[in-house]
């Protein structure tokens, strides 16, 4: 094993992490190595659809909100591979989906500091520093952590079962594009869940279907097909005050709080809403009339095998009323979670964690007991709310963690960017005592 300390050491490469080590890069004094157990760099490939584009702008790239200046921006990308010109041309603020993965892909090949093909399997400390061990007997020491593994797929427990890898009835919408050609040879695919995954994958079903001899259930627990909120004050709830804010209140606040907030950051596209309309249309006026069948206020309760396919059984939480129906396969689009991953369990006693076995995660994204040794990316919307997964957040963050690795800041952290007050304002917030007096007053 090698002496040698590293400064930092970053696990997971997905775009927050890469964004960190792309920023870290510049940092002449800043010893950062970063491990991904991936051959190479590879974003959501179970979802890269021709048409799909990123909910954020270009410039909520891996750098750009901390460093305008840096080489490893989106537009010195387009740049780099000649295609600056026709990105410009486009007029349209939002990339592909896929030149968003090309780009971290670029990125990722040039920056020194990453390596792939590591697959951390324990992290242990040696009195001195962190060493993380590899499958292939690999092994790296650092004297702190940034921890950015990523979410991984959700789907209810009563579909798993062996078959829930993308080759057999059951699939996420994150392993949809290596199914489809499976999917496609069913008499009835059900869609469960109503984000903007589900709504791509019934997109793609659907217009398709003229081609194949299938019906398609979209189903979902959610009231209505909710758009996604998109107005600029609701956008401040990204910001920094209002993550000040969200990570100061009670937990169980925090706890409803994200609950009620779910419909803003993970409902549908208005695009992608009216291009579904408009597709039923335009099927219907070429003679294609779908078969297919849109449900809400629908949950599952549980999922049996049969013969060919399964029994969902549903329960419409309006009209109290239960109903089944049999399907060939399911596609879940029910989210992601985090977890502390395993790898870190012989560090466990290092790590703060509340009550549910979750990180509690300091307003700076430390996660250890001493608040400076352990970070996270993206394990933290219970904490500090709907800006953990955000793209546009991620150089933010990166600078917050940066900052509390270098004791200094080496990209200036912004403190106040939205229009709204988060709570009491100051200025405004009457004592108690005169405001007593004041209304005793008035009533006289």
């Amino acid at each position: 094993m090698s002496t040698h300390v590293h400064d930092v050491l970053g696990i997971g490469v997905g775009p927050f992490n890469l964004g960190l080590a792309a920023l870290a890069d510049p940092i002449d004094n800043l010893d950062a190595v970063f491990w991904d157990a991936r051959p190479h760099f590879d974003w959501h490939p179970g979802l890269m659809l021709d048409d799909a584009t990123l909910q954020v702008p270009f410039l909520a790239d891996l750098v750009t909100m901390a460093d305008p200046t840096s080489r490893w921006s989106f537009l010195n990308w387009l740049k780099a591979t000649d295609r600056l010109y026709p990105y410009y041309l486009r007029e349209h603020f939002h990339p592909l989906r896929r030149e968003y993965a090309d780009y971290c892909r670029w990125v990722a090949d040039r920056l020194p500091s990453v390596w792939f093909g590591r697959h951390v399997v324990a992290v242990e400390h040696d009195g001195e520093a962190y060493v993380a061990r590899a499958a292939d007997g690999a092994s790296v020491r650092a004297r702190r952590l940034v921890i950015g593994v990523g979410s991984t797929p959700r789907i209810p427990a009563c579909l798993r079962g062996g078959d829930a890898d993308g080759g057999g009835a059951v699939v996420h919408t994150a392993d949809y594009l290596g199914a489809r050609d499976r999917l496609q040879q069913a008499r009835r695919i059900t869609i469960i869940g109503s984000g903007q995954s589900a709504a791509e994958v019934y997109h793609d079903l659907l217009a398709a279907s003229p081609d194949h001899d299938y019906e398609l259930v979209w189903i979902t627990r959610s009231p209505r097909f909710f758009p996604l909120e998109y107005t600029k004050l609701t956008l401040e709830l990204t910001s920094p005050e209002y993550t000040d804010h969200f990570h100061a209140l009670p937990e169980e606040t925090r706890e409803r709080l994200g609950r009620e907030q779910r419909g803003l950051y993970k409902g549908i596209s208005g695009e992608l809403v009216d291009a579904i309309s408009d597709l039923h249309h335009r099927l219907r006026a070429h003679g294609h009339g779908p078969r297919t069948t849109l449900v809400t206020h629908s949950e599952l309760l549980d999922s049996h095998r049969t013969d060919g396919g399964r029994r969902l059984e549903f329960v419409h939480r309006e009209l109290g009323e239960s109903f089944s129906f049999e399907t060939d396969a399911v596609v879940c689009g029910t989210g992601y979670g985090t977890e502390v991953p395993a790898f870190l369990a012989p560090i466990r006693d290092r790590l703060l964690l509340d009550e549910r076995g979750r990180y509690r995660v300091t307003r700076d994204y430390a996660v250890d007991l001493t608040g400076e040794e352990i970070f996270v990316q993206n394990a933290e919307e219970h904490t500090h709310g709907l800006s953990a997964p955000d793209l546009g957040m991620g150089a933010y963050r990166n600078s917050v963690i940066l900052r509390g690795l270098l004791g200094r800041e080496v990209y200036p952290v912004e403190r106040r960017v939205a229009v709204q007050t988060f709570g009491v304002p100051h200025h405004l917030a009457v004592p108690v005592s005169a405001s007593s007096t004041a209304v005793g007053t008035g009533a006289a």
